[in-house]
């Protein structure tokens, strides 16, 4: 296994069915690529179709899921390597500290969170891994602009444009993933 990348995604169902071919996609690709996928161990969207798409060609997935996800039956059955935590924070930072990588596929506000706050994590130096957006469909680009937009009003530096690489396609995540090279950024301060 040549590490674990960690899969921020949407546990949605009712979405464009692109973006489950794209999850499924980048599921595989990590699989070929010998990379241990860890998400959070649901069973329905994005969450599920990373999984299926890891699992069905041959890899491995962790999924690290609070309690009462688990006690709701949220937990996606097909994983044979759950980490169960206390809560959603134990959940995030367990996530975290087992990541060689971040990769944040489209989500709703519980992704949304999840990298930003890996990204805040990243530019106070306590994430040191690469963080790549998986941008399907153009999903982030409101986000996008609105980070560049924080850097033209001065609230965060130029160089921290660097804390993340964006991708098009599962192909080209995997490319900047196999490619990443430690980066070291100016203090907010």
């Amino acid at each position: 296994m040549r590490g674990n990348v960690c899969v921020f995604c949407a546990s949605s169902a009712n979405i464009d069915s692109r973006y489950l071919e794209s999850a499924r996609e980048l599921g595989a690709l990590l699989a070929a690529g010998g990379w241990r996928c860890v998400n959070g161990g649901g069973a329905v969207g994005l969450m599920g179709a990373v999984t299926d798409g890891t699992l069905d060609a041959g890899g491995a997935v962790t999924g690290v899921i609070p309690k009462f996800m688990v006690d709701n039956g949220w937990c996606y059955d097909r994983l044979e390597d759950v980490v169960v935590t206390a809560d959603m924070h134990q959940r995030k930072y367990m996530m975290s500290e087992m990541a060689d990588a971040v990769i944040a596929l489209p989500g709703g506000v519980g992704t949304l969170e999840e990298l930003l706050e890996t990204l805040t994590w990243r530019q106070l130096g306590l994430v040191k891994v690469p963080v790549i957006i998986l941008n399907t469909l153009g999903y982030y680009d409101p986000l996008l602009a609105m980070l560049c937009h924080a850097i033209a009003e001065g609230f965060m530096k130029p160089s921290h444009s660097e804390l993340w690489q964006v991708a098009a396609t599962p192909a080209e995540a995997i490319a900047l993933l196999e490619d990443s090279k430690p980066v070291t950024f100016e203090s907010k301060y």
